[in-house]
């Protein structure tokens, strides 16, 4: 097959100080918004091995931003006494976090916005050096990745709504069928000069793809529902090994926010009950119930490398994969209203119809927003691969977990491309997940 040597993404004009702060500062907010309106109680919460206490968290991601910019750089002490045994997530165990003196919100609060002061002051009236650039966008989307975290925390502990979102996408329907996607040569992963890319992104190599046909959409609430009307979570057949040890465990018999209402399947969207909209895609399933979707509808879910040539790269005149790889699905322009549902808007998904202006160069849907989507592939380094300065991002976790990509709908967009690596364990049901599946 032909080899495509990918373009590599247009790179931005030079990021300036002013860049870094905003981004810092929009982090921040996002951070206080999903803080707003919780209650001391709330913000330690129930000890459960997904979820953090939110106090915790909010002071990881400010001894975060010291340890990697304030102390990494500059070898400055921290700016609160003691830091290290409380927040340091390689040094302290999970299940110990509840128990730690942590200091009282006012007080937490003070020391995030002191960190954040002197990272913005030690910029001023200077131009960021590429060391610098980098951190302080680690340190960003750090953040991000963390209030996408409290996002889908306040649903797993019924908290109410955040308050910020827009008003909820009307309907749009459903987007059935299949894209077909020709074979060649993908060069899977980032490129050398595509900016700010995560050390598991790097490299991009070949990958030798066959032609397939990939769903243009995400399965469906009422396509998922057809399978749990069937009696999936009760046959056997359609659960591997693994995944029908998890079903004995959890005693698993629908989505873990469904219930049965007088009038059909209902969901808990925070703390209320609403029905389940038909048209928008499934959410909070986990890999092996996506499995077991897939071996019901006779389909599978695609590799990492198949779902990455759909979502970005451009057909040749042939046909088949071409040259250039997008950084998003459609095309270099950074993410906005009418091209994918990213950054909270709405708080929660759209329906799988929405957003034709974002569509792939294959025709395929919601590649970037929306849901997150598993992949059949296994969280694995790239060749080469060596760990940037955050080391614990993605060692610990090679090997353990599956790969999503795409994004959902609580997702930083200015953090998530076409070749962002998301990673999380089979078993999890909390986070914002689905699935699109590829014909067998």
């Amino acid at each position: 097959m032909r080899a495509a040597v990918a373009t590599p993404f247009p790179v931005a004009s030079p990021v300036t100080a002013a860049d870094l702060v905003a981004a810092l500062r929009d982090a921040r907010a996002r951070t206080l918004a999903l803080l707003d309106g919780l209650d001391d109680a709330q913000l330690m919460g129930p000890r459960l091995d997904i979820v953090n206490p939110l106090l915790w968290e909010i002071g990881h991601l400010a001894w975060f931003h010291e340890h990697f910019v304030l102390r990494g750089l500059d070898g400055r002490d921290s700016l609160m006494a003691g830091s290290d045994a409380l927040y340091d997530s390689a040094a302290v165990p999970h299940a110990t976090r509840w128990d730690l003196p942590l200091p009282p919100l006012p007080e937490t609060l003070t020391y995030m916005e002191r960190v954040q002061s002197a990272l913005a002051a030690r910029l001023d009236g200077r131009a960021p050096d590429a060391r610098e650039v980098y951190l302080y966008r680690l340190v960003a989307f750090h953040e991000d990745m963390h209030a996408e975290a409290f996002t889908y925390a306040r649903q797993t502990l019924g908290y109410p709504a955040p308050a910020f979102g827009e008003a909820a996408a009307g309907a749009a329907g459903p987007w059935p069928g299949d894209a077909t996607v020709g074979g060649g040569v993908l060069r899977l992963g980032s490129e050398p000069g595509d900016g700010f890319v995560f050390d598991n992104e790097k490299w991009a190599h070949p990958v030798e793809l066959a032609p397939f046909r990939i769903a243009r959409a995400p399965v469906t609430n009422a396509e998922y529902a057809a399978f749990v009307d069937d009696g999936g979570y009760r046959r056997a057949d359609l659960w591997d090994a693994e995944g029908r040890d998890w079903l004995a465990g959890s005693e698993a018999e629908h989505p873990v926010y469904w219930r049965r209402g007088a009038e059909g399947w209902e969901v808990r969207v925070f703390d209320r009950w609403a029905s389940l909209a038909p048209h928008r895609p499934v959410i909070h399933v986990n890999w092996h119930e996506a499995s077991a979707w897939c071996r019901w509808a006779g389909r599978r879910l695609p590799s990492e490398a198949e779902w990455e040539a759909a979502a970005a790269v451009e057909p040749a005149a042939d046909g088949g994969l071409g040259a250039t790889k997008r950084r998003y699905p459609w095309g270099v322009a950074p993410p906005a209203p009418g091209l994918a549902n990213l950054d909270g808007r709405g708080l929660g998904p759209v329906d799988v119809a929405a957003h034709p202006a974002g569509d792939s160069p294959w025709g395929c849907r919601q590649m970037m927003g929306n849901v997150w989507e598993w992949t059949a592939s296994p969280f694995l380094p790239f060749p080469g691969f060596a760990p940037d300065a955050y080391r614990d991002y993605s060692v610990p976790a090679f090997g353990t977990r599956k790969v999503l990509r795409g994004g959902a709908w609580a997702t930083s967009g200015r953090m998530v491309t076409a070749t962002y690596r998301n990673f999380f364990g089979p078993e999890r049901r909390d986070v914002l997940a689905g699935f699109r599946t590829v014909a067998i």
